[in-house]
């Protein structure tokens, strides 16, 4: 069997205030979304800038740490790994995958 890795790097702002939150035996969750921005040239040469927008998940102290700290527009970055869950809405299976942090700094 080969080994894989499941690794993320990002750095951008956050995009609004985080979500504070805690689960059933008390762990703090903080939810957050980050914009990463890139520039690029098109076709004809033009510079065109594209946002793409994450979805980043931390877990106990530090999520608690964090969400007193930070805000819309800060900068951060951001080290974990990718991870998929599904869930039921309107009857239609649908997936989500976000970012769980291992590491952010400031």
């Amino acid at each position: 069997m080969s080994e894989g890795l499941n690794k993320v790097l990002l750095m951008g702002s956050l995009g609004a205030d985080p979500e504070l939150r805690f689960t059933q035996s008390g762990q703090a969750v903080l939810n957050v979304r980050l914009a990463t921005n890139e520039r690029y040239k098109d076709n004809g040469g033009e510079w065109k800038d594209k946002t793409e927008w994450h979805s980043v998940t931390v877990w106990g102290a530090r999520a608690e740490g964090l969400g007193k700290i930070l805000r819309k527009g800060s900068s951060v970055f951001v080290e974990g790994s990718l991870h998929t869950s599904s869930y039921e809405k309107y009857g239609e299976k649908r997936y989500k995958t976000e970012i769980n942090a291992a590491n952010v700094i400031l």
